[in-house]
């Protein structure tokens, strides 16, 4: 029977040029594939130096409480970002992923809206995220092929941070994590890079394979099982690793788009000047449009001034003879500031500041918490340092001139939100979302650290609590041999909890669709002598 679930693609990372593709653009739900541009926005922040390795990310109840797979951790504690990116990697923790968001912007929602921007300036039109970790969600969707364009521009643009997606196994707080990625280490080549499930999309994986010259990146979604997606990866590499090119990187790197036209002043040949000297009344706008200059463009695209709006601005004399506009008169070119923020709060952009230094007291700050005014009143100081002309005869500084300038006050308008209510797809399109199959009959018991999906909440059974993680999946075995067909397709699952300061592991089976479902599982455990109880979490 064929799997409604499947899509895959394999990509020549060298030139681009797609060797495999099956379903590849049409919509899957990326589960775990999600934290791959979680990590890729962690790693934006180290670049730009407003995180390094050993800043402390602030731990939230509501991060605290996210369901598997988990760290476990409390809230009120932190965890160090390099941590932060090996849980993600490995165990692919869903409370890390959440801390991450909280810290970087300050929630779920607004970290999801920059991941959603980011996929959109890489090209990943089909990709929209809701959350960070991949949990389900009916909104957040993507392809193969985006996915493939992530696992390219990961490796291109933070090559220096990717090596973190060979990680074979991660210890913290005293205990080991394995990468879900069993082909690391299996298959010769493969360098990355992140796996991914839940019940509605399947099991999920992007690889990278660099070997004899040649580079790959694979995508596999929608597996009916952790073995089979596996299998098939490797038939995929296999198959189509030997026609990818040996020769030089020919395809650009993958560009990082912004959403609008970016603003480049060294592009005007002839930068148009002012006519009054600086300090002189500055004339009333005249409604005449104003020159733009933008890289995408060979060409000044004109555009209409609106109603200007007072506002005071720091300027320098120039010697330059002023340059007339063919067309424009006496009206002053006034450069756009294209942003998502109001014009008026562009003057306090953080990334205009140098990073924190590590022995100040406010270390634990985070992106988000530094306000508005402080960053202005730094951007004024830090101007007024930098426009203060040399000392009068006196000693004393001689400040820069002012002039009071018309100015305008964009405002923009955001893009319409596609939400789950708004999106209607039909049934028979190719592209449609797959719907939901019940679980495989496979009887294969699944350990906590090899490839563990990700929990989504529900009906639950707990068996026991056990002082090992091997004690605890020796029980779930047992349970699931002496009660036949009671638990086939019921995943079993293994979840670290502390008990009077020592740590016990849960001994639970997942995946039941409701009370009764559960209660009728427990129940013939318990004809097989095993103590249960069914709870929802």
């Amino acid at each position: 029977m064929a799997n409604s679930k499947y899509a895959g693609i394999v990509v020549d990372a060298k030139t681009g040029k797609t060797l495999y593709a099956s379903s590849a653009d049409a919509y899957r739900y990326p589960a775990s594939l999600t934290k791959i541009m979680t990590l890729y926005v962690v790693f934006e922040e180290l670049s730009a130096g407003r995180l390094t390795l050993n800043s402390r990310l602030k731990v939230s109840k509501y991060a605290a409480g996210r369901p598997p797979s988990k760290l476990g951790l409390k809230p009120g504690k932190t965890i160090k970002v390099k941590d932060a990116i090996l849980a993600l990697v490995t165990k692919s923790a869903n409370d890390v992923a959440t801390v991450v968001a909280e810290n970087i912007s300050g929630s779920e929602k607004k970290f999801a809206q920059r991941m959603t921007s980011t996929a959109r300036s890489l090209g990943m039109k089909k990709t929209t995220f809701r959350n960070p970790h991949g949990l389900p969600n009916s909104g957040q969707r993507t392809t193969a092929r985006d996915m493939a364009t992530l696992g390219r521009a990961i490796q291109e643009h933070y090559p220096q941070y990717y090596g973190y997606f060979k990680t074979r196994s991660y210890k913290y707080n005293g205990r080991t994590y394995g990468n879900h990625n069993k082909l690391l280490g299996r298959v010769k080549g493969v360098d990355g890079i992140k796996t991914g499930y839940i019940r509605a999309s399947g099991f999920n994986l992007v690889t990278s394979v660099n070997r004899n010259g040649r580079q790959i990146v694979a995508v596999v979604m929608g597996g009916r099982s952790g073995a089979s997606r596996n299998a098939q990866m490797t038939k995929l590499i296999s198959r189509y690793l030997s026609k990818a090119s040996r020769g030089k990187k020919t395809v650009p790197m993958i560009a990082k788009r912004s959403g609008a036209p970016i603003f480049v002043a060294s592009a005007l040949a002839q930068p148009p000047l002012p006519r009054e000297k600086p300090g002189s009344t500055q004339k009333p706008a005249s409604g005449a449009p104003m020159v733009l200059a933008f890289n995408a463009a060979e060409k000044p695209i004109v555009a209409p001034v609106p109603t200007p709006s007072v506002a005071s601005v720091t300027t320098a004399s120039v010697k330059t003879e002023p340059v007339t506009v063919p067309g424009f008169g006496d009206a002053v070119p006034i450069p756009p500031k294209i942003v998502k923020q109001r014009f008026d709060e562009t003057f306090a952009v953080a990334t205009a500041l140098p990073p924190i230094r590590r022995e100040s007291p406010d270390l634990d700050l985070t992106t988000n918490s530094v306000s508005k005014k402080a960053l202005l009143d730094a951007a004024r100081a830090d101007v007024t340092r930098r426009t203060t002309s040399q000392p009068d005869s006196e000693g004393r500084p001689i400040p820069a001139k002012t002039i009071t300038v018309e100015t305008v006050k964009i405002e923009t308008v955001p893009a319409p939100e596609v939400t789950a209510s708004n999106v209607k797809v039909a049934a028979a399109s190719a592209t449609a979302l797959p719907v939901v199959e019940s679980q495989s009959k496979d009887d294969t018991v699944t350990v906590a650290t090899s490839d563990t999906p990700d929990i989504e909440p529900g009906w639950q059974v707990q068996s026991a609590a056990s002082e090992t993680e091997n004690q605890a999946v020796a029980l779930l075995k047992k349970a699931k041999a002496r009660t036949g067909a009671a638990l086939r397709g019921r995943s079993p699952y293994t979840e670290p909890v502390e008990a009077n300061g020592q740590t016990l592991y849960r001994a639970r089976f997942v995946g039941f669709k409701n009370k009764t479902a559960a209660r009728k599982a427990c129940s013939t455990l318990k004809k097989a002598k095993f103590a249960c109880f069914a709870i929802y979490q």
